[in-house]
């Protein structure tokens, strides 16, 4: 008897682990090194966003990048009303969390995204262009 509550609680343990895995793998998001970011937005095409707060922003971003905070309550509805559909969205912030967030949230919204996956941080250390 117990033998076999400790097989379901094993199995169920097992399914979740799965399913949790399997959720993630439903991003329909791209996840992007700073090399392949910054390949990616040379295209003239793709729309830069910048998901961090102002005080952030303002102390230095990628070039030519809006910004659109993900933290504020007005952020899907700027997105609308700032961003083309049509065009691809380029999303980073500080460590590549909030982005990952604003990602799924473009995404959702019908926005063919990429997130920069360490964040601006990463793009600093590795020596990429940067304005204030």
């Amino acid at each position: 008897m117990i033998k076999s509550i400790y097989f379901m609680f094993f199995v169920c343990a097992c399914l979740f682990g799965l399913f949790a895995c399997s959720a993630k793998a439903q991003d329909k998001f791209k996840n992007l090194s700073s090399d392949d970011f910054e390949k990616l937005i040379q295209d003239e095409n793709i729309q830069r966003v910048d998901v961090r707060t102002v005080a952030e922003y303002s102390q230095g971003h990628i070039p030519e990048s809006l910004n659109i905070n993900v933290l504020d309550d007005k952020f899907s509805a700027e997105a609308d009303e700032l961003l083309d559909k049509e065009r691809p969205v380029a999303v980073y912030c500080k460590s590549g969390r909030r982005s990952r967030n604003a990602a799924r949230l473009l995404t959702q919204k019908g926005f063919k995204v990429y997130n920069l996956d360490k964040g601006f941080d990463n793009w600093k250390e590795s020596g990429k262009d940067i304005e204030l």
